[in-house]
């Protein structure tokens, strides 16, 4: 009799332990889901935010400025927050 209350609480574990494993790899993969989902839409744009293309021209068109208009590439120099590093010397 002992035997068969075993294999029967046995079983039960088992049955249980599997119900486990099925449910979270099902959580797993609904937030997978919801996930995936959500990084394929495009963003969304906003009145008022930065346009990806504008900024892009914006920054190759003032990289541009500023390489012509001094060669010395220091924009903290220029801007007047660090000293510059260049050796030459001011006319008096």
């Amino acid at each position: 009799m002992r035997a068969v209350r075993d294999t029967h609480q046995t079983m039960q574990r088992i049955k249980v332990g599997i119900i486990g494993l099925v449910a979270v790899i099902l959580l797993i993969a609904v937030a997978s889901a919801i996930l995936g989902s959500a990084t394929r839409e495009r963003p969304i744009a906003t009145a008022g935010s930065a346009q990806p293309d504008v900024v892009a021209n914006m920054a190759m068109t003032n990289t541009g400025a500023v390489a012509a208009s001094d060669g010395s590439g220091e924009p903290l120099a220029e801007l007047g927050v660090a000293p510059s590093t260049s050796n030459s010397q001011s006319a008096r």
